[in-house]
């Protein structure tokens, strides 16, 4: 395997290189492994032959750091990191985080707040002319006007705040070696305006013929209907076969996004798998402790990109997109066996997975020459007719890298999109997944048991979970083994009311499971669910919808679903007093915790009224199908892993 790229100016010295063609800015400490994008994206550009140096999380109090390597040939590169900055840094509470998996020794601080944009006006003080090109998600997913939940407003377009040339939106090989042949070739980055997949600022005079245009960026902050349009409207254009041009008038000035770039085929998916990663943390940060972000990636494969799951609090769509592609089995093989000469590999392989690890194929015939159905998914509420479901490619590629020398075990952790999985009449994949690729526990994201909740979530419905789960226990138990199953939840996200909460906490009751951590909503950067948050709209109906805003009202909902815990008893209460749920509080069989003083005078009162407005205990015995309760289940299932930031696995 090659060196690292340049990180000081002796070593671009040291390469024969005066001047570098790209300098590349970077939100995340220096890691050269596939798992992150500007690995891919730096190793890409060298493959074609210009040179390359990275400043990697620069001290953006001076210029200094951004003058290291002097102002490049073309262009500067930058990019906030493999997540967006303010997610990086504050919790759903918007409290500052302490740590930061992307940074030396996992500490946080390394970067500022909208690192792309401070960044690039660093960049500009140090060089006024340079041309600029942002990428990333961060980048990606605020190249409109966009609510922001940090400063709970609407910002401009990233490429404005900015004042880079150019962005790349999505997965960004493609956008990347276009814009490096045609600034290699002299063009000037203003006069490149034709890149699919990328975005620039323009005179409104100079605006193209048949764009589709989205309401402006003064519309969109001051009137509520006209953002849910436009986020309707973004999202319908968000297709590689359909998608047209798609304008949005900011000030004086026009933003155009292109539409999106063409997925890669496989072979230059493999292709880029095969380029000359370390795989490896910078050796820099050694004394630090390195970076704690490598750790869950260091031994997996991706085999695939893209999600026609389409959850809507997920970024994956309007980032990688809703077209499936996968690498070939002998590239996926190629890199276990890469994997299997690290000097620290113990004989597992810790996932073979993607943004959904059980898709290979794209979900129907139909969607290759016309494209994803606009403003429908594949698999909720229910499964699209046309689905396809097959895991006989996934299936025999797992039993390969199992029979590799070296390799003990392969798991599955990125997550299994289970209503998938359903769908397929073949069993095989099921059973063996069961057998060979759980580690004691499958993580799966029924996220919520509420139908009313799932529906503007964009999952299935609870039954299918429930179907999943029964037949997960069945085949657990005729393999003898024990193992469970962790489903990560979610509270308060936009459709939950306070009633749709304790059917929640009443589902989880009634199936033992006892999260130790529970998911808030967290309204990131250009999702659907985040327009719901804003708007109180659904963009694709314009009905109302019910969102928990208020500290209080987030707090009581997340207590609720951890509603054993005694310093939760007080919020449960709350909870349950609003809703008239005084059936649920007292000592008595099903009820959710104990009565206080004031409580217990009011509760047959309460209980009766309660059970006159059709809200009775019998809810759950309704419409929760019962499942078999496995033993140790309640201690097993209690360990919920925190998800990571902004990542939406598993599906």
């Amino acid at each position: 395997m090659d060196s690292f790229l340049p990180v000081t100016y002796e070593e671009m010295k040291n390469r024969g290189i005066d001047q570098p063609d790209f300098v590349y800015v970077i939100g995340d400490a220096y890691v050269d492994h596939p798992s992150f994008g500007a690995a891919i994206v730096s190793r890409l550009i060298e493959s074609l032959g210009y040179s390359i140096c990275i400043i990697s999380q620069p001290n953006w109090h001076s210029t200094k750091d951004f003058m290291r390597f002097g102002k490049p040939k073309l262009a500067f590169l930058v990019t906030g990191g493999n997540i967006d900055s303010m997610v990086a840094h504050y919790t759903a509470a918007k409290r500052k985080r302490s740590n930061d998996m992307y940074s030396p020794d996992g500490k946080a601080g390394k970067r500022p707040d909208r690192a792309v944009i401070t960044y690039c006006r660093k960049i500009r003080e140090a060089y006024p002319d340079a041309a600029i090109a942002i990428g990333g998600l961060e980048a990606s997913l605020r190249r409109f006007a966009h609510y922001d939940y940090w400063d709970d407003d609407v910002r401009q377009s990233i490429l404005v705040d900015s004042g880079a040339d150019l962005l790349m939106y999505g997965m960004g090989e493609h956008q990347i070696t276009d814009l490096c042949q045609r600034l290699g070739s002299g063009e000037a980055i203003s006069d490149i305006r034709d890149i699919r997949g990328t975005c620039y600022i323009c005179k409104t005079s100079d605006t193209p013929y048949g764009a589709v245009q989205c309401p402006d960026y003064v519309q969109v902050c001051s009137d509520k209907k006209a953002y849910a349009k436009a986020t309707r409207q973004q999202y319908d254009q968000q297709d590689e076969v359909y998608g047209k041009t798609v304008i949005q008038r900011h000030g004086d000035k026009m933003l155009v996004q292109n539409p999106p770039a063409y997925s890669l085929s496989q072979e230059e998916l493999d292709a880029v798998y095969r380029l000359p990663f370390t795989r490896k943390v910078h050796p820099m940060y050694d004394k630090d402790g390195g970076v704690p972000g490598i750790e869950e990636v260091q031994f997996s494969i991706a085999h695939n990109r893209g999600c026609f799951g389409y959850c809507n609090f997920c970024s994956i769509a309007l980032h990688q997109g809703r077209h499936v592609t996968c690498r070939s089995e002998e590239s996926v093989l190629e890199e276990a066996k890469k994997i299997t000469e690290m000097e620290n590999f113990k004989g597992y392989i810790h996932d073979v997975g993607g943004p959904t690890a059980n898709f290979r194929h794209p979900s129907c015939d139909k969607q290759l020459k016309a494209g994803m159905c606009k403003g429908k998914k594949c698999l909720a509420p229910t499964p699209c007719p046309a689905l396809k479901s097959d895991h006989k490619e996934y299936l025999d590629m797992l039993r390969k890298l199992r029979s590799l020398p070296k390799v003990k075990r392969v798991f599955i952790r990125s997550g299994i999109r289970f209503d998938y999985l359903l769908e397929d009449k073949d069993e095989s994949f099921f059973k063996e997944l069961v057998k060979e690729h759980v580690s004691g526990q499958l993580k799966v994201a029924p996220e919520h048991c509420s139908n009313v909740v799932l529906d503007k979530m964009g999952k299935p419905h609870i039954e299918t979970y429930n179907r999943f789960q029964k037949r997960f226990y069945e085949i657990t138990k005729s393999i003898g083994k024990e193992q469970y199953l962790v489903p990560y939840l979610m509270s308060s996200h936009p459709g939950s009311t306070l009633q749709e909460a304790i059917k929640l906490a009443l589902y989880l009751r009634d199936n033992n499971i006892h999260p130790e951590q529970v998911q808030d909503f967290y309204p990131t950067p250009g999702t659907i669910s985040t327009c719901m948050y804003y708007t109180e709209l659904d963009p694709y109906t314009m009905e109302k919808v019910y969102v928990p805003k208020t500290s209080k009202d987030k707090a009581m909902q997340r207590a609720l679903l951890q509603y054993y815990l005694p310093k939760n008893r007080e919020l449960v209460l709350e909870a349950l007093k609003r809703a008239g749920r005084y059936d649920l509080i007292g000592s008595g069989k099903g009820c959710l915790v104990a009565a206080d003083n004031n409580t217990k005078n009011n509760s047959q009162k309460g209980s009766i009224n309660s059970k006159r407005k059709g809200e009775s205990s019998t809810w759950h015995k309704q419409n929760a199908r019962a499942v078999p309760r496995q033993k140790k289940a309640s201690q097993v299932q209690s360990k919920l892993p925190k998800r990571k930031n902004n990542s939406r696995k598993p599906k």
